[in-house]
């Protein structure tokens, strides 16, 4: 009789839950792949959405009269923990909810160098799940957009959102692609952990710590980047009146454009993202725990 254990995996046998895991991801058909990819981005838009609103309360907030609206006054590490500690929902949604998040499915390159997935199959699920990513946190960004909550706050989100995404747009491009690296090693770190949950509650201590710790660093993810950008270009080109009101308030706002985003950030963030999950977690965690058994 096999033994029964309810404690958490070890990281060998979590090493072959990802193996496991791979093939699954990289075997499902195109359709569910992509509607999966989708909800994944609309997953990751909703911790940004959350994520944006706490972080304006860190500012202070003018009224059309003069008057102080509100100021926080938080620190600027305290203001960015909290924003890392609810951006965690959108992976708490991928991993429990069930979808298909780009980022962290470079851990299939462990399934890849195992040899139980083909390099076709591999940047198949790549290339699908990224465009469901893509599709999913522009309608998100869209959606949000015509509900003006960027208004809220005395314009405390708006003005956020727009800052955040001229600070990704403004990114020297060898800095986008180390900020990737930091931050898609601590993504697939996390989807790591959750390969030795038995419970819910294990996957979602597991998402935590690794998920703040990026946003909190300010670490760039190109899913997240893929809400976060287009979201205020949506408010920057077809809100004039907003716009009249805020723009002032926003440094640099002639850098936020769609070259700047694809140019400065989605794609160096992306190779960043790739170098760090595929090589510097999955790539790593094969050659210790899986290597050995590939010809067995």
């Amino acid at each position: 009789m096999s033994e029964l254990r309810i404690d958490s995996l070890l990281p060998a046998e979590m090493a072959t839950r990802a193996e496991y895991l791979g093939v699954r991801k990289a075997e499902m058909p195109a359709f569910t792949m992509l509607m999966l990819s989708i909800l994944a981005g609309a997953f990751i838009s909703l911790g940004a959405i959350f994520a944006t609103t706490v972080a304006a309360g860190g500012m202070s907030v003018t009224a059309a009269d003069g008057t102080v609206a509100f100021a926080t006054g938080l620190p600027y590490g305290v203001t960015r923990l909290l924003t890392g500690f609810v951006f965690c929902l959108g992976l708490i949604l991928v991993v429990v909810g069930g979808a298909e998040l780009f980022t962290g499915n470079n851990m299939i390159v462990m399934a890849w160098a195992s040899g139980k997935v083909t390099g076709r199959a591999l940047l198949r699920n790549w290339g699908i799940v990224y465009a469901g990513n893509f599709i999913g946190s522009i309608a998100t960004a869209v959606l949000m957009f015509f509900s003006k909550q960027y208004t809220f706050g005395s314009d405390a989100v708006g003005i956020t959102a727009l800052k955040i995404a001229v600070g990704k747009c403004d990114l020297e491009f060898t800095q986008a692609i180390a900020l990737g690296i930091l931050c898609n090693a601590l993504v697939c770190l996390a989807v790591w952990l959750t390969y030795s949950a038995r419970t819910t509650l294990d996957k979602i201590v597991s998402i935590i710590f690794p998920i703040t710790a990026f946003v909190a660093a300010g670490f760039e993810h190109s899913i997240a980047n893929m809400y976060f950008i287009p979201y205020a270009l949506l408010v920057k080109g077809f809100d004039p009146e907003y716009m009249a009101k805020v723009a002032e308030k926003i440094p640099n706002l002639e850098s936020l454009t769609w070259k700047a985003f694809f140019i400065n950030n989605l794609i160096p963030v992306t190779i960043g993202n790739i170098i760090g999950g595929a090589v510097l977690v999955a790539a790593i965690y094969w050659v210790v725990f899986l290597r050995n058994k590939r010809d067995q």
